[in-house]
């Protein structure tokens, strides 16, 4: 990304390009299902686990590894050379080259060759690299670079790749697979014994044998690694495994993670080097740090590098899925490619990428290495904050206002007087009124031309809970409820809800009024200081309130309490305590409802309210692992769940993601959300998260005002009265 605007750009093009988003659903619909039909009857989260740690120890014993794989490499007759970065390795086998007269490398997919602009230097030099792996050959001739790291070409239309290969062999072609495969066949194969020197990548280096591995689809790295005198194996440091045995328990995820397949077509191990017509074949270690070992030094992003690029974080990833990897990445693409372009390239390339991230946790619940890359993302982008800023306006709602309690509600308490010339009634037949279209353009076209906006609660929570009566007369419990934002200041009626559903199971509700927002919005926009102020706030409110549980109906605060309170105020004495006490006794509150009051059976499975659908909210399923419950409640209180397509993946919102940072990719998302749930033809889609609400109630009322949108806790307190 070199510019602001050559980013912005970009994302222009990839949302005008219709096809592009279509075939990259596609894909990641038929992924989902391969994958999970690859992992069937084995435990993913244990694999993962086990595969984080031998890559933990590899870490940690990493020079010692490497001294011991450079020893038995060169026992075996290979040549090593560490380069501290790129340039260092390209002249290498520059020099090699110029040594025996080399003209034509033949390459196997290397994405390491990809960082260091591999073929644009062995052309400046006078060598012809030719790529032999199929996508990479494809991308090659456009001039451009992979979209994804294990499917290069992805981005690309058979059309297109005929028109392509058509320059290339100068005829027209059909653009049928058979056709264009018998094309490339004949056109590469002949490569393989014209080349000079064959290059491949490695997907292991064995630290107790000196050897490689090489995990392939198509057998072309065995050719470029076998046909020439020369093999040229270009790989980065953090390949390094401590025996065959580690290297064999990658396979049994690399594959099933990446494509969704059992087992890959070839998986090949070379060590030393082998006789060739005749004569010793040479083989060339360049072994390349290019920016790992400050990554491997650092704290807070170290776990990056247990990454085996498979590639899952773009297939499951809604933003990648929108506008593509020529966007979302630099050379390598979606959540690890922001963490790993900002390592390599530096932050000021990776700035922009780190906004890129709606924050949905998709690429953390497939990742193979147990990676959080949100997390580490949410490092990065506090980095770039402080760095960069974060803008005006962020900066204002954020320092200036939120963190002040009585000018913050002070503020909404204004905002719901002064919206009224610009508020109508909804069309879902609700009392809610809503923003249908802002007074200037541009705004409206990002804001309002795609959904209404919810307009501020004339009386907010905080104001209504003095007056609400609870009738519990010998509570079973206590709790403390943590409302959010969105509940207390947007819909209201959400908390009066729980509170009814909480009573009529033997629970007493309090309310610290000293509570403020959780702090979340301000760190997923970098500002740290503003989250450990926040967090401090409402530590204080609900350890002064002496509960028995605290209760969110929002997953994001609920992660903010359990996760990033914690995290934030680990360093701060005298809070540290306090915030783990919380943490230990914070709940979601379908969690609550299902899992401590046995709610579902309490309610006498009441029937006859209709069907509804379900969606999952990120932070719900991702975040706090809970997904079975709410479905438990709503089926408890009367209501049949018809499921959608992909009812987990993202609804757009991201909080200031929708409004200020990517409002067109999220409009995208949302509309295909939007679809989902219609498609399931009902009247009624529950979920569990006022910032979801807000999105799909707003998109809903633009797309099909008759379908309802509404808390799970709502539609139990609904139930509950017509008991």
């Amino acid at each position: 990304m070199a510019t602001d605007q050559s980013y912005k750009k970009s994302i222009e093009t990839a949302i005008n390009n219709p096809k592009l988003s279509k075939a990259l659903h596609l894909f990641g619909d038929a992924y989902l299902i391969a994958r999970e039909n690859a992992y069937s009857g084995l435990n993913f989260d244990a694999m993962r686990q086990e595969l984080a740690a031998i890559k933990d120890d590899v870490r940690i014993r990493r020079k010692e590894l490497l001294a011991e794989f450079i020893k038995n490499a060169e026992a075996a007759g290979s040549i090593v050379f560490v380069a501290k970065d790129v340039k260092e390795a390209n002249d290498y086998v520059i020099k090699l080259a110029e040594k025996k007269g080399a003209k034509l490398i033949a390459k196997s997919k290397s994405m390491v060759s990809e960082e260091a602009h591999f073929n644009k230097a062995m052309e400046k030099a006078g060598i012809r690299a030719s790529e032999t792996d199929l996508g990479e050959w494809i991308v090659q001739l456009a001039g451009q670079r992979p979209s994804h790291m294990v499917m290069p070409a992805i981005h690309m239309f058979k059309e297109e790749v005929a028109e392509l290969f058509g320059k290339e062999v100068g005829k027209t072609l059909n653009p049928e697979i058979k056709t264009l495969v018998d094309v490339a066949r004949e056109r590469l194969r002949q490569e393989y014994f014209n080349a000079d020197i064959g290059l491949t990548g490695a997907n292991f280096l064995i630290a107790n044998t000196g050897g490689i591995g090489l995990v392939t689809n198509e057998g072309n790295a065995r050719l470029c690694a076998t046909l020439p005198d020369t093999h040229v194996v270009f790989a980065a440091i953090h390949k390094l495994l401590p025996t065959v045995e580690d290297a064999i328990k990658l396979t049994r995820l690399l594959p099933r993670n990446a494509t969704g397949q059992l087992l890959t077509s070839y998986v090949t191990w070379i060590k030393g080097t082998v006789p060739c017509d005749g004569k010793t074949k040479e083989q060339h270690i360049v072994l390349i740090d290019g920016g790992r070992e400050a990554l491997y030094e650092s704290k807070a992003c170290q776990d990056a590098l247990r990454c085996i690029q498979c590639g899952a974080c773009a297939n499951v990833c809604p933003v990648y899925q929108t506008v593509g990897g020529h966007v979302f990445g630099s050379i390598y693409i979606s959540a690890i490619g922001i963490i790993l372009t900002a390592f390599y390239e530096g932050l000021d390339k990776a700035k922009e990428l780190t906004r890129a991230c709606i924050g949905c946790r998709s690429c953390t619940a497939v990742c193979p290495s147990n990676i959080d890359l949100e997390e580490i993302i949410l490092h990065l982008r506090t980095q770039v904050t402080s760095e960069y800023g974060m803008g005006v306006i962020k900066n204002v709602a954020f320092k200036a206002v939120m963190k002040n309690r009585g000018l913050f509600h002070s503020m909404v308490k204004a905002a719901s007087k002064l919206q009224r010339p610009v508020t109508h009634p909804s069309r879902t037949g609700d009392e809610k009124r809503v923003i249908r279209h802002l007074p200037m353009h541009f705004m409206d076209r990002d804001f309002t031309q795609w959904r209404d906006l919810p307009s501020v609660a004339e009386t907010s929570f905080r104001d209504q809970f003095p007056n609400i009566r609870q009738s519990v007369s010998d509570p079973k419990y206590t709790v403390g409820f943590f409302v959010g934002c969105g509940a207390d200041f947007v819909y209201p009626e959400v908390g009066t809800s729980l509170i009814k559903v909480l009573n009529a199971l033997n629970v007493d509700v309090v309310f610290p009024q000293k509570q403020n927002c959780c702090g979340i919005p301000a760190l997923y926009s970098g500002d740290t200081e503003t989250g450990v102020y926040l967090a401090k706030q409402n530590v204080e409110a609900f350890t002064e309130a002496k509960v028995d549980y605290i209760i969110s109906i929002c997953p994001t605060c609920t992660m903010a309490i359990k996760r990033d309170f914690v995290e934030r105020l680990a360093d701060h004495p005298g809070w540290s305590a306090k915030a783990l006490a919380l943490s230990d006794k914070t709940m979601d509150a379908s969690a609550f409802l299902e899992n401590v009051l046995g709610a579902s059976e309490k309610l006498g499975n009441l029937s006859g309210n209709g069907s509804v659908t379900y969606h999952d909210s990120c932070h719900l399923k991702r975040g706090n692992n809970v997904f079975k419950e709410p479905r438990a409640l709503l089926g408890a209180s009367g209501y049949e769940i018809s499921e959608m397509k992909n009812s987990d993946r993202c609804c757009g919102f991201g909080g200031t993601y929708s409004f200020l940072s990517h409002p067109q990719i999220s409009k995208q998302i949302t509309h295909d959300k939007v679809e989902a749930i219609q498609n399931v033809n009902v009247k009624t889609v529950a979920m569990d998260c006022p910032g979801c609400m807000i999105m799909l109630k707003g998109a809903m009322g633009k797309a099909n005002p008759n379908i309802r949108c509404a808390h799970t806790v709502e539609l139990m307190a609904e139930a509950l009265d017509k008991k």
